[in-house]
């Protein structure tokens, strides 16, 4: 009901008759989007010109050029993702309006403001140093959903980047700041919207993190420069008695594809669970073509299994279109799922794996059609060295089974 009345709003925020249409001021821009307990989310954002804008978060930058405008209202449409923020323009140097994703049925408010370089708001100096490695339970006091992270952290003066590691990925590109003993980071790339907040001391911190307006959960953390999340390789395994992959989805034409089919007969393949709504398998993707273009080979291929929250097959494979698009993605991405992404049900369709524990999950199988390794979750750019350390350990696997 909030989502239809907050849309509501918006429709008559737009549609009502306008002047002439007016257009973003070039440069800085501050942006906030509303989270709970009266928290906000700050992100910045350059305007370069009427059609093209840069979102910034930490040493990430997110080209944006898909830009409309509508007498007063400017439509500004995130890359790949599905999320656009909506917004009333005043006089080219404010804007009122929404953070939407429709197939979820969210509307978030959201407000910026022209010429405002700081990200959060700050009063006082930083009186802790978050620097270094911290060991991370989110969702402490619930056995059933708590999870470990590792924190990781670098901070300049009242300045702080870094990233929270999960076993199934990572928080990606968080920037912020340190007040007194308080510290906040968020990111925003138009599919999540993250906030975290913490009170911290030379050994703890005690926070929470918010996801947009729509989710919180709280977390703990400890100095532990030792600590190590579990293998990504051993989380996800076929279960006793498989040693194959097996699965049959439509591709875009309606065309049934599966590993028997002949353009995967004697090849190395590699098996994306992936969703177009989910960054990390945005940079796992993104790195995949990085690697097919520059090892070509006809003893290779990938091929992606998408599982989207779209409620139609047609929204569904349009995200996927889009994707690839954006991303210059050559091989071919199925529709395993739409209407939802759970995972149980994901793992209905594909039941020689013990689960499907994460988007994205990337199965390696060998000429010969059998499953040699599985690895849940993507450490993007965000984790720095364990990235790097990422892309030789994939280079090196697949040389390996190639040479098979």
């Amino acid at each position: 009901m909030r989502y239809f009345l907050l849309l509501s709003v918006a429709i008559c925020l737009f549609n009502c008759k306008q002047p002439e249409s007016e257009k973003l001021e070039k440069g800085m821009w501050r942006a906030t989007i509303e989270a709970q307990d009266s928290e906000v989310l700050p992100f910045n954002f350059e305007v370069v010109n009427d059609s093209t804008l840069t979102v910034f978060n930490a040493e990430e930058e997110i080209k944006v050029d898909e830009i409309s405008f509508k007498n007063d209202s400017v439509i500004i449409k995130l890359p790949v993702f599905e999320g656009y923020l909506k917004a009333k323009l005043t006089a080219g140097k404010s804007l009122n309006g929404f953070f939407i994703i429709d197939e979820l049925k969210r509307a978030v408010p959201f407000k910026a403001e022209y010429g405002v370089y700081h990200r959060f708001e700050t009063s006082k100096k930083a009186e802790v140093n978050v620097d270094g490695i911290w060991e991370t339970t989110f969702s402490p006091d619930s056995p059933e959903d708590k999870y470990k992270a590792k924190g990781i952290f670098k901070q300049n003066g009242d300045s702080v980047t870094g990233t929270f590691r999960t076993t199934t990925g990572d928080y990606r590109f968080l920037e912020g700041s340190v007040e007194g003993n308080t510290m906040k980071l968020s990111a925003f790339d138009g599919a999540h919207a993250f906030l975290f907040t913490a009170d911290v001391n030379d050994s703890t911190m005690t926070g929470t993190f918010y996801s947009g307006n729509h989710f919180k959960e709280s977390f703990k953390a400890k100095r532990n420069e030792m600590f190590e999340l579990a293998d990504a390789d051993s989380l996800t395994f076929l279960k006793p008695g498989y040693d194959a992959l097996t699965f049959a989805f439509p591709d875009a034409s309606g065309n049934m594809v599966s590993l028997s089919d002949a353009q995967f007969k004697d090849k190395v393949v590699v098996v994306q669970l992936m969703g177009t709504w989910c960054p990390n398998c945005l940079d796992e993707s993104k790195y995949f073509v990085e690697y097919l273009k520059a090892n070509n080979s006809d003893d290779i291929a990938f091929i992606g299994l998408a599982f989207e929250y779209a409620k139609t097959k047609e929204k569904a494979f349009e995200n996927i279109q889009r994707l690839k698009s954006r991303l210059g993605i050559t091989y071919p991405i199925l529709l395993a799922q739409y209407g939802s992404t759970n995972k149980e049900s994901a793992q209905e369709k594909l039941p020689m794996l013990n689960h499907v524990l994460s988007y994205p999950t990337a199965i390696y199988i060998d000429k010969k059609g059998k499953v040699r390794k599985i690895h849940t979750g993507f450490n993007g750019p965000a984790t720095g060295d364990l990235y790097d350390d990422y892309k030789s350990d994939f280079k090196s696997f697949i040389g390996k089974l190639l040479n098979e």
